[in-house]
């Protein structure tokens, strides 16, 4: 197999970085070589964070370059504009539907954009958003919507949906395991 990248974006305190490890240890559990990279010094103060999980026979780095991305999971629709760069032709996003205002728009500083949903489609033909954020509450807990990104995507991934859900359970350690494999699963379904 090529090496197959993902991109994952957010804003701090979304979970992008834990959807990245979930990606990361189910490619490891299926015999695959993994690299993944991880921007998250705003993590915890609101600001944008991106990851990269590249998975095949041989990935020999981390960095996912522009233009080579299979797929793009945004957690926010400007994060997913902001990233668009990194998709190849023809490569996919799918991106939660939720605004979160950055500090600029908070701040009145500047204002967030009012056609982003249309930009990210006129940008990319194989985008699709998505209301993770119903779909989490739904699961049990608002938290859990980067699990219901992960499972927006897994029919594309080169990866078994069981292994997924098996490191979603193990990661878990017993706390939510229930409310995240039902968020996974919310996620298949709206995909």
């Amino acid at each position: 197999m090529n090496v197959f990248n993902i991109v994952i974006a957010g804003v701090g305190g979304q979970g992008v970085l834990m959807a990245s490890k979930v990606l990361a240890e189910s490619a490891l559990k299926s015999g695959m070589d993994v690299k993944q990279n991880e921007v998250h010094g705003m993590a915890q103060r609101g600001g944008s964070v991106i990851s990269f999980v590249r998975i095949g026979d041989k990935v020999s780095s981390p960095v996912v370059m522009p233009g080579t991305a299979d797929i793009l999971i945004s957690f926010e629709p400007l994060e997913a504009l902001r990233y668009l760069h990194y998709l190849k032709p023809g490569g996919k996003v799918v991106y939660n539907r939720v605004t979160i205002n950055p500090s600029t728009v908070a701040s009145g500083l500047a204002t967030y954009p009012t056609d982003v949903e249309e930009q990210i489609t006129g940008r990319c033909k194989n985008a699709h958003g998505i209301e993770a954020l119903s779909i989490a509450h739904e699961a049990g807990n608002a938290k859990a919507v980067n699990m219901v990104m992960v499972g927006s995507v897994m029919k594309g991934l080169p990866l078994e949906s069981g292994v997924i859900e098996g490191v979603v359970a193990e990661l878990s350690q017993g706390k939510g395991v229930d409310v995240n494999l039902k968020a996974l699963r919310g996620g298949v379904a709206a995909a």
